[in-house]
């Protein structure tokens, strides 16, 4: 297994804007960077229990994961939209603010509804994972998926936690928080558009 060219596929699909990012980065804003630590941590414990999984199931499996590739795709995109409803409604003028931080296993729950986490988990397995001795290099494989999406996470929810001091007026907030509610739904659209249309 080729390790700089992983990691590369690794590092570009973790640090490149995608519903992840655009979630901690509102987190980091409306919360803080510490407290946007469990959301982060579980990202890359999702994302690393998936890559396990998937080589598991794939061996036996691989027409299963063609044929609900497209209803969880549906249901993941569907999800982003609620969650980029809620994200629009919190900031309201007016709204009592129950926005709170994305816990550690709701953030590692939700790599299995994410569209963007099932397209790295795929192509990764697909592109670098040797015939034999599968299981320990999907080990590898998460290992290094946590090395690289660890960094890129504390990027974007450390940009959200820089934003801050800018975004104290009520209305500097609620028009950031709608920016990243409308990019999510964004997000989730053109994942969308993309499953349907391959």
């Amino acid at each position: 297994m080729d390790i700089v060219p992983l990691f590369s596929y690794l590092l570009v699909m973790s640090i490149t804007p995608g519903p992840n990012n655009i979630m901690v980065t509102a987190s980091g804003v409306n919360f803080g960077f510490r407290r946007t630590i469990p959301h982060m941590t579980g990202i890359c414990t999702g994302n690393a229990v998936q890559f396990l999984l998937c080589v598991l199931l794939l061996s036996g499996a691989a027409g299963w994961l063609a044929a609900v590739r497209t209803p969880l795709a549906v249901v993941g995109c569907a999800y982003l939209i609620w969650l980029s409803w809620k994200l629009a409604r919190a900031s309201a003028p007016g709204s009592a603010r129950v926005l709170k931080p994305v816990s550690f296993f709701e953030a590692m729950l939700f790599q299995y509804a994410n569209p963007k986490a099932w397209v790295m988990v795929l192509n990764t397995i697909i592109l670098f994972l040797p015939i034999h001795g599968r299981l320990p290099a999907a080990m590898h494989i998460a290992l290094l998926g946590i090395v690289a999406g660890l960094p890129s996470v504390a990027l974007w929810t450390w940009g959200g936690d820089t934003l801050r001091r800018w975004l104290h007026r009520p209305w500097a907030l609620q028009a950031f928080n709608l920016a990243m509610a409308g990019l999510l739904a964004a997000t989730a659209l053109w994942l969308l558009f993309d499953e349907l249309s391959a």
